[in-house]
């Protein structure tokens, strides 16, 4: 029987290098492969925590969507699908909070987080917290369980949450039996937490992101942002530098060793940034001509989605059914 897997992103702004090569780009291998069953989602419903407008959901979903699509995610392949479309999750969501220690969910990086930043201005500790980021590793739970999935790709930073969802496929399975699989996550060792522009972890909270699917001129700009230190051409350079990282990620094994070369040798940083963006570019300019493709082409894109419900839900169905059960429902 195959092992499935399932992951999911926020529709909380446009994609960027850290969620493509972090996670979108490796899922989508791992699609291609015929050893899994293949789940991916857009989890819009979790992106309640972060978003303003209903304006924002619909141009970041959208986004989000088109994004996997021009990745090289093929819906026949995958059951791609959005999160607020599967009614079973936020059912299973309010029967797993009644097995979940508060505890638990006071241990979660982003609530503790947000205590921490509180106690620090010395706020009450709670202030600015709603119960939308307080059981969000509960929400996130439901939607690996459901689905009795065996692996999640994730980045580093997410590690938590598959292990609070072991945790609470645990204690339910051990109050009504067996129920749950226990997952667990796959993190791609070569890229673990891209960094972002200024040498900080790639993140839209930093604001040092380079967006997937920007235009030429911007992703120029973007690469030109990118922190250096002070040698001058001529001097060697750390290959440890941001900018080196960012051209493994985009090149071949012969451009990288050619690239580091000339960095030790004294490479300006100005040509090397101007390099790094043709190779990025090149990388790039096909998915972003399919992202363009079916940003113009939402009804596709719409029914895409259609079908991957359908066939998510009946899956989801017959597992609630048989969780229902279990708790005498």
């Amino acid at each position: 029987m195959k092992k499935r897997v399932l992951t999911g992103i926020k529709p909380t702004g446009y994609a960027h290098l850290g969620n493509y090569f972090g996670m979108i780009k490796p899922a989508i291998e791992m699609s291609k492969s015929d050893e899994f069953d293949n789940f991916y989602f857009i989890a819009d419903y979790h992106a309640l925590t972060t978003l303003k407008t209903k304006e924002e959901m619909i141009e970041y979903t959208y986004n989000i969507a088109c994004t996997w699509l021009a990745c090289g995610l093929d819906p026949d392949k995958v059951v791609f699908y959005r999160q607020s479309d599967i009614p079973e999750t936020f059912e299973l969501n309010w029967i797993l909070c009644n097995v979940t220690p508060k505890g638990l969910m006071n241990r979660a990086h982003a609530y503790k987080a947000v205590v921490e930043k509180n106690e620090e201005e010395n706020e009450d500790k709670d202030f600015g917290v709603n119960m939308g980021l307080y059981n969000y590793p509960i929400l996130m739970a439901a939607d690996i369980l459901l689905f009795d999935t065996n692996y999640v790709p994730i980045g580093l930073d997410q590690k938590q949450h598959i292990e609070i969802a072991r945790d609470i496929a645990n204690a339910f399975n051990n109050k009504y039996g067996k129920t749950f699989t226990e997952p667990e996550e796959i993190i791609q060792k070569e890229v673990h937490t891209l960094v972002g522009l200024d040498g900080r972890k790639m993140s839209k909270s930093y604001g040092n992101t380079i967006q997937l699917f920007t235009t030429e001129d911007v992703l120029r700009k973007s690469i030109n942002r990118i922190v250096t230190d002070s040698r001058l051409p001529g001097e060697p350079k750390d290959l440890d530098c941001t900018l080196f990282k960012f051209y493994k990620l985009f090149a071949n094994e012969k451009q990288t060793k050619d690239f580091g070369d000339r960095l030790l040798k004294g490479l300006g940083w100005g040509d090397a940034k101007k390099e790094l963006f043709e190779v990025a570019n090149d990388y790039i300019k096909p998915m972003r001509e399919k992202y363009n493709y079916y940003m113009s082409h939402k009804n596709e894109v719409d029914q895409i989605l259609k079908t991957g419900t359908e066939r998510a839900r009946t899956i989801a169905r017959k597992n609630i059914e048989k969780i229902r059960k279990k708790i005498g429902v």
